[in-house]
C-alpha cells in the first residue's frame, strides 16, 4: 500500500453504530481530498482510495497545504502549535489505488463521478467486501440514492452525505435518508457529520436535495437572462451579491463548480421532475461542448491562469 507515513491502523471491529473512528474516501478528487482532511483533522483515521496515483499525489499536496492554512488561522504565530497540528493530521491519511485496502472502515464514503452505472458497480463491490458493520454513503449531488444503492443488501446501512465545496469551508452537509436507511445509521451519520465540524440538515431522496434542487433554476434563470442580453454576466453578478447579499454571484459560482456539473446536475432534475425550470440552457450545453468548464479548464464564463 502507498503510505503517506509508516502507520498502524486500528480498525474497529464493533458491530455497533456508535462513534466513528475509521473512514475511507473512494475518490482522490477535490472532494474526495476535501472529506478526508476534515475527517483527520477530526481525529479520524482515513484512508483515501483512486485507481489514479497521480490524483493521490496531487490530493496529498493539496491536504497538507490546506492544513497548513488551517493551523495558521487556529494558532497564529504559533509554529510550534501549527506544525504538531499539521503532522498530527497528515498522519492519520493514507492512499490506496486498491479498493482492498479501504474496505475495513467504519465508514465508506464514495465522490467519484457522477454516472450512475459507475456509482452502482462500485457500491456493489464495497456491499461484498467491506465488513457488516460498515456505513456507505455516496456524496453524489443530483443521482438519486436509491437508485445508486438499489443492488447493495445493507440498505438499511447506506445513505448520502452531501458535502459542499469546498469542502474544509463550507459549513454544511446534506444527510440524504434512503427509503430503508434504519434510524441507528441515519443518527451515526448525523454525528459522524458534527464530529467533522459541519452543520447537518436532512433531506428525503429527491432530485437535487434541498440546496441543487433550489440553485438549479436560480443558476440556469441567471444563464438565460445573460443569454438573452438582458444584462452583463459581470452586472448579474454584483446584483445578486450586493443586492441579495450572496458571496458569489451565479456565474462565479458556476465557473467555481464547474460548468460541466451544473450541466449534468440540470439534466438529471429535468428527467426526473419533468419541471420546465430545469430545461437545457443551449448557451451552458455549448460552452461545455467547447471545453470551457470553468476554473478547473481555465476559462467558463470568465478567463483563469492556471
Amino acid at each position: 500500500m502507498n503510505k503517506i507515513v509508516s502507520l498502524t491502523r486500528n480498525f474497529s471491529s464493533s458491530s455497533s453504530l456508535n462513534a466513528i473512528k475509521t473512514v475511507t474516501v473512494v475518490g482522490g478528487g477535490l472532494m474526495g481530498s476535501g472529506i478526508a482532511q476534515v475527517a483527520a483533522q477530526a481525529g479520524q483515521n482515513v484512508t483515501i482510495v483512486d485507481i489514479k496515483p497521480e490524483l493521490l499525489d496531487k490530493a496529498k499536496k493539496s491536504i497538507q497545504n490546506n492544513l497548513t492554512r488551517v493551523g495558521k488561522k487556529m494558532y497564529k504565530d504559533d509554529t510550534a502549535k501549527i506544525e504538531n497540528f499539521v503532522k498530527d493530521s497528515f498522519d492519520r491519511i493514507q492512499v490506496s489505488t486498491k479498493i482492498e485496502d479501504g474496505v475495513n472502515a467504519d465508514l465508506i464514503i464514495e465522490a467519484i463521478v457522477e454516472k450512475l452505472h459507475v456509482k452502482q458497480e462500485l457500491f456493489n463491490k464495497l456491499d461484498q467486501l467491506a465488513p457488516e458493520h460498515t456505513i456507505l454513503a455516496t456524496n453524489t449531488s443530483s443521482i438519486s440514492i436509491n437508485e445508486i444503492g438499489a443492488g447493495i443488501k445493507r440498505k438499511d446501512r447506506y445513505g448520502g452525505l452531501h458535502f459542499f465545496n469546498p469542502v474544509p469551508v463550507m459549513r454544511l452537509l446534506e444527510v440524504i435518508k434512503g427509503d430503508h436507511i434504519s434510524e441507528a445509521t441515519y443518527q451515526t451519520m448525523m454525528e459522524w457529520g458534527k464530529s467533522v465540524g459541519k452543520t447537518c440538515i436532512t433531506c428525503k431522496d429527491t432530485p437535487g436535495f434541498v440546496v441543487n434542487r433550489l440553485l438549479g433554476p436560480y443558476s440556469a434563470e441567471a444563464i438565460r437572462l445573460y443569454e438573452r442580453g438582458d444584462a452583463s454576466k459581470e452586472d448579474i453578478d454584483i446584483g445578486m451579491k450586493l443586492g441579495a447579499g450572496y458571496p458569489m454571484g451565479p456565474f462565479e459560482l458556476a465557473d467555481y463548480t464547474g460548468l460541466d456539473t451544473n450541466k449534468f446536475a440540470l439534466q438529471v432534475m429535468y428527467e426526473k421532475t419533468n419541471n420546465p425550470v430545469f430545461q437545457p440552457v443551449p448557451l451552458l450545453d455549448k460552452m461545455v461542448a467547447e471545453g470551457k468548464l470553468g476554473i478547473k479548464s481555465g476559462e467558463g464564463f470568465y478567463k483563469y491562469k492556471k
